[in-house]
């Protein structure tokens, strides 16, 4: 897209009342069978009308048909059992009761690829998608068959592919791969984790991105962040990297957080989805915040190249305070374009 400054969300968003309970993450559906599916088409158009409505101009499916961002996709997967549940730390954080590896992990069939069609056929601007990195898959798992987190990366890096291969023969304009990790498992990011990403956009002529948060504004994540002090540094450790990767884009969390914005510096060159808005508060921004951010990061990244991002997901907030948090991208993202001229 030619315009300068084009919004996007980094991916999910709230789901309706009706469809699952708010403000949850791994929210139960509360519809069964063919109810559900219409349902998740239903959620879908909507959150696609919220972000135009909000003027958003890369659209996204806002992660309705998913009940999470990683497991949805694992869920998919053969060689994986939802019965057989361990305890496992999460990112060094938090304990979650996760899923095991039992075999061999293989696709059978397009995960996102029917969703993604559908959405195509309601818009014309250009559609974002987001899958789970490599490395985030594997932090969300027990692995008893692989026991070893590289080579279990390296197989689902080969089923991002295939999954990325068709979701951009659907009409995606921009595959996302969602990697929180990498702010976590700096020497794994280095030694496998850039080059299984690499493996996974193998191929593809659509645009690529790599998202790195701080996670959800959910309690184990807030709470982490505050014994981080008053720099957080994380992105030093995989910027290098991937300034050098054939990744197009990075998003990074920067509104409401203690990332130095000069860190930007060390990707100079690639297209940046800067997070203006924050997704670990209920407030909602005003544009002038929001295009403060914006003002900030453009001293380190060209105009051509920035686009007005969230920081995460906003699953977990409620539904009109998400909507104002669009709104407020769209309009402090207009306020620094008629600055430049734009």
């Amino acid at each position: 897209m030619n315009k300068i400054l084009p919004t996007s969300t980094a991916g999910s968003l709230p789901k309706p009342s009706w469809l699952a309970e708010p403000e949850k993450l791994w929210s139960p559906w509360k519809l069964e069978g063919e109810e559900l599916a219409g349902g998740k088409r239903d959620a879908l158009l909507l959150s696609l009308h919220d972000q135009l409505h909000a003027g958003i101009d890369i659209v996204s499916d806002g992660e309705q048909t998913r009940q999470h961002f990683v497991t949805t996709f694992i869920e998919h997967l053969s060689g994986v059992d939802f019965e057989k549940r361990e305890t496992v730390r999460i990112r060094n954080r938090y304990d979650a009761s996760v899923p095991t590896i039992v075999g061999e992990v293989s696709r059978q069939k397009p995960v996102f690829v029917e969703d993604a069609k559908f959405l195509r056929q309601h818009t014309k601007q250009p559609i974002k998608w987001a899958l789970p990195g490599p490395m985030t898959m594997i932090d969300t798992l027990y692995d008893s068959h692989y026991k070893s987190r590289e080579k279990l990366a390296w197989e689902f890096a080969k089923i991002l592919n295939e999954e990325a291969r068709e979701l951009e023969a659907a009409g995606v304009d921009i595959i996302q791969f969602d990697e929180p990790a990498f702010n976590v498992f700096f020497d794994e990011v280095n030694d496998w984790g850039v080059a299984t990403l690499e493996r996974a956009i193998e191929g593809l002529k659509c645009e690529t991105a790599v998202h790195i948060c701080y996670g959800y504004g959910i309690k184990a994540n807030t709470d982490w962040k505050q014994t981080l002090g008053s720099e957080w540094r994380q992105y030093e450790e995989s910027f290098p990297k991937l300034q050098r990767s054939k990744i197009d884009l990075i998003s990074l969390e920067c509104h409401n957080s203690h990332v130095p914005m000069d860190l930007i510096e060390l990707i100079r060159g690639k297209k940046v989805m800067v997070g203006a808005i924050d997704v670990a508060s209920k407030t909602v921004e005003t544009p002038e915040e929001v295009a403060n951010t914006l003002r900030n990061a453009l001293r380190f990244v060209d105009a051509d190249k920035l686009c007005p991002c969230t920081n995460c997901g906003m699953a977990p907030l409620p539904r009109d305070v998400a909507t104002g948090k669009l709104k407020a991208l769209s309009a402090g993202a207009e306020i620094v374009r008629r600055e430049l001229g734009a």
